[in-house]
């Protein structure tokens, strides 16, 4: 895509035409081979900030530590438009969310399938979308501006990992890949 085009990706009408421009799905050459192999779930979040460069966390209602803004994309749903749906229903508010920063696997841990965690550039907020930001009551408890070192303690592990991987990607004008929040090749 040249720089002179319009960037269509999220967009859910764009999706839809180029789904029926795609024409009839593929056939399975050996009937079941489709059900038989592994899924892994896609998760996206942004890394949102405030003008003094604090990162935003929220507090989730069902964890007892804090996350950064997004989740689990849905099914034929991409992770852009999965991010930008998540923090639409979490905060409350609508934000452009920039480029990709971090592509991280992640193991399968407990009931949770391995995954591949993705996270945007969600920009610099100003103070009237701060304070037009409505914590969803039945997912997020609180939310909290914060440096990345005071959050740590706060954070999964790798989450921790990530979030730092990120904010390198960011600073550096870079998209990297990790796993399980260290950085990978």
């Amino acid at each position: 895509m040249s720089d002179d085009q319009p960037n269509h990706c999220g967009d859910r009408v764009v999706f839809a035409h180029d789904i029926r421009d795609e024409g009839e799905p593929e056939v399975e050459f050996n009937p079941g081979i489709a059900g038989r192999l592994p899924r892994k779930n896609v998760a996206s979040g942004a890394l949102i900030r405030n003008a003094v460069g604090r990162v935003l966390f929220v507090s989730p209602t069902y964890k007892p530590f804090l996350e950064i803004p997004g989740g689990l994309t849905e099914d034929d749903e991409s992770p852009l438009a999965g991010c930008r749906r998540e923090i639409e229903e979490e905060l409350g508010i609508d934000i452009p969310v920039g480029r990709l920063l971090l592509v991280d696997w992640m193991p399968t841990r407990g009931v949770w399938r391995d995954s591949l965690q993705l996270i945007f550039d969600g920009g610099v907020l100003s103070a009237e979308q701060i304070e037009a930001i409505r914590p969803a009551a039945d997912e997020l408890s609180r939310f909290e501006f914060l440096e990345i070192d005071a959050a740590k303690q706060r954070l999964q592990p790798s989450l921790a990992r990530r979030v730092e991987l990120a904010h390198r990607a960011l600073i550096d004008g870079e998209t990297l890949y990790g796993e399980f929040g260290r950085r990978g090749v």
